[in-house]
C-alpha cells in the first residue's frame, strides 16, 4: 500500500515537472522570437542606410529592364555577349576601318541572297529536292502604330523639356544640359557619330557588369565624391548662381 501511494504522489509531480519544461521551453522560444523580431529590423535599417549610385534601390539587372537583353549585358550568358560585341566590332571595323559604305553592302547583300535563292529555286527541279521555303513579311499596323505613337510621345517630352530649360526657371538643369551638350560637342569632333555609337555600345556592355561585380566600391567611392560635388555647389551657388537674375516664375496655382 505505501508503495502504491508513493507511485501515486510522485506521478503528479512527474506531470508538474512536465508542464513547467513545457512552459519554460514556450517562454524560451518566445523571447528568441522576440529578440530574432528586433534584430530584423535593425538589419533592415542597416541595409537601408547604404548608399547606392544615382539612388538606386533595385538591383542592376532590374535596372537594365529584366530579361534577355539585362542578361546579355550583365554576361549572364557569355557565348551570347561575346557574340553581340563581336559583331558589333565586325559591323565597325568593316563601315570604319574597311570604309565600306551601307549602301553598298546592303546591294551586294541583297544581289547574293536573291541570286541564291534564284538558282535554287530553279534547280529544285533538276536535282529532285524541295524549292526553298520563302516566308511573308509583313509589319502588322498594331505595332507600327504603337512604334509611332511611343515615337511621338518621346519627341513631344523632348520638346517640353528643351522648352522649360530655355524659359529660365532652372538654373541647375541649364547648366547640366550646357555641360553634356559640350561634350556631345567635342565627342562629335574627335570621331564620327558610327564611332561613338560603337563606343557607347561597348561602355554598355561592360560599364554595367563591372559595376555589379565591384558594386560596394564603387558605391562607397561614389558616396564620398557626392558629397564633396555636394560641398563645392554650395560654394559656387553662394559665390555665383545667387547672384544672377532668374526669369520670371509662374504662380503655384497655375
Amino acid at each position: 500500500m505505501a508503495e502504491h501511494s508513493e507511485e501515486a504522489s510522485s506521478k503528479p509531480e512527474s506531470l508538474m515537472e512536465k508542464i513547467a519544461e513545457k512552459l519554460h521551453g514556450d517562454d524560451s522560444s518566445s523571447s528568441s522570437d522576440s529578440d530574432n523580431e528586433k534584430s530584423e529590423p535593425s538589419a533592415s535599417s542597416v541595409k537601408a542606410k547604404i548608399y547606392r549610385l544615382f539612388g538606386r534601390e533595385k538591383p542592376v539587372h532590374k535596372v537594365l529592364g529584366g530579361g534577355k537583353p539585362a542578361d546579355v549585358f550583365l554576361w549572364r550568358n557569355k557565348k551570347i555577349s561575346a557574340g553581340v560585341l563581336g559583331g558589333a566590332t565586325a559591323v565597325w571595323v568593316l563601315f570604319e576601318l574597311l570604309e565600306y559604305h551601307l549602301l553598298t553592302l546592303v546591294g551586294h547583300c541583297l544581289i547574293l541572297s536573291l541570286a541564291i535563292l534564284f538558282l535554287w529555286s530553279n534547280a529544285s527541279t533538276f536535282i529532285n529536292k524541295t524549292p526553298p521555303h520563302i516566308p511573308e513579311v509583313s509589319i502588322p499596323e498594331d505595332v507600327a502604330v504603337n512604334v509611332a505613337l511611343s515615337v511621338r510621345y518621346e519627341i513631344n517630352r523632348a520638346f517640353a523639356v528643351l522648352r522649360d530649360i530655355a524659359s529660365g526657371r532652372d538654373l541647375k538643369k541649364f547648366l547640366a544640359v550646357i555641360a553634356g551638350l559640350w561634350v556631345l560637342s567635342i565627342l562629335g569632333s574627335c570621331c564620327n557619330f558610327l564611332t561613338l555609337f560603337y563606343i557607347l555600345f561597348v561602355t554598355l556592355h561592360t560599364v554595367p557588369a563591372l559595376y555589379e561585380r565591384y558594386e560596394d566600391k564603387v558605391d562607397s567611392f561614389a558616396e564620398k565624391a557626392m558629397a564633396e560635388i555636394k560641398k563645392q555647389y554650395v560654394v559656387f551657388d553662394a559665390k555665383v548662381l545667387s547672384k544672377i537674375p532668374r526669369g520670371p516664375l509662374k504662380d503655384k496655382k497655375q
